[in-house]
């Protein structure tokens, strides 16, 4: 399964003294990668491969209380690509587990 989807940068609010940045896919998109999964990883977690610009990783997404997937934010990845909290950014996102 392969999506692009646009998102706003948000900061974790759970913990603010930390730099937890996350992308939230859309609802339906979300829903669509829960009926692709037979097997979830720790905290409902799916593997993903992400590419927003130039910057391509691996990691999970993980489901949040409102039915939404959130794509966690490497600082790396931040500084590379000039993302700042929120932000708009285009994310391409394969999911690696189906």
């Amino acid at each position: 399964m392969i999506v692009e989807f646009e998102g706003e940068v948000f900061r974790w609010a759970a913990r603010l003294d930390s730099d937890w940045y996350f992308v939230a896919l859309p609802l339906d998109l979300s829903e669509a990668v829960r009926e692709t999964q037979t097997y979830r990883r720790g905290f409902g977690g799916v593997r993903v491969e992400a590419t927003i610009g130039s910057s391509t990783w691996r990691t999970s997404v993980f489901p949040q209380s409102d039915g939404a997937y959130v794509l966690p934010l490497k600082r790396a990845v931040r500084d590379r690509e000039g993302i700042e909290p929120d932000g708009i950014v285009l994310v391409h996102l394969s999911v690696v587990d189906a």
